[in-house]
């Protein structure tokens, strides 16, 4: 039997946002489930017409809604980009707040700031540290260089964020949430970024061992 949400996915960073978000929800709520369709990147299938009717922009992860069909799309509601997946998911299924903030409140506002941050920081500088260390076709130093000295500022931003805190967002020490959710993945892969060791950054290295240790976050990274 169909499960009420399906995951489109691969083992990336990106990948891994959504099923750890899954994850902690169906751990937090007992009754969320969702099935996993292992998407192969090099075999390009994520540019069929069939991908393509979920997200025009062709690229994993895509999470459709069964539960929530539409006229345009009769199979369930499909969610792309990865921090809108987040997103989506803890505004209609986390129906307690675990996992976000009161709406309208400072301490939504700020983990809106550090998704976008991440999302429009993180995520594309690393991807390019990443492409230029092990999958250009040509060595490009310049690239090296440009994309892992921005990898290493970001981390910096995020070790400042961090001062004193067990997670980005909340009262206090703060509150595991979507926004911790949300960078966790490509910090993970700082080695493939050429940042061979955190200890420059002691806030954010502790903040790693610490989300690395939740059971929900290990079953996610499992995923696909």
């Amino acid at each position: 039997m169909s499960k009420p949400l399906v995951l489109y996915t691969a083992a990336t960073p990106n990948g891994h946002k959504a099923s750890i978000m899954l994850e902690e929800l169906k751990a937090a709520y007992g009754n969320i489930d969702y099935d996993v369709e292992k998407i192969n990147l090099t075999t390009n299938v994520q540019k069929e017409p069939w991908f393509i009717a979920m997200n025009p922009n062709g690229r994993i992860p895509v999470l459709v809604d069964r539960s929530h069909p539409t006229a345009a799309q009769p199979n369930g509601f499909p969610v792309f980009e990865s921090a809108a997946i987040l997103l989506y998911l803890v505004q209609k299924y986390d129906k307690e707040g675990k996992f976000k903030f009161e709406s309208g409140s400072d301490e939504e506002s700020q983990m809106l700031q550090w998704i976008f941050f991440a999302h429009g920081g993180v995520g594309p500088m690393q991807g390019q540290s990443h492409h230029f260390r092990h999958y250009a076709p040509e060595d490009v130093p310049y690239g090296k260089k440009r994309y892992g000295d921005e990898v290493v500022r970001l981390y910096g931003v995020l070790d400042i964020g961090l001062q004193g805190r067990d997670y980005l967002v909340g009262p206090g020490t703060g509150k595991f949430s979507v926004a911790d959710v949300n960078v966790l993945p490509w910090v993970r892969y700082h080695k493939h970024a050429g940042v061979e060791t955190l200890d420059a950054f002691p806030n954010l290295k502790a903040w790693l061992d610490r989300l690395q240790e939740r059971e929900t976050v290990k079953a996610g990274i499992a995923v696909p």
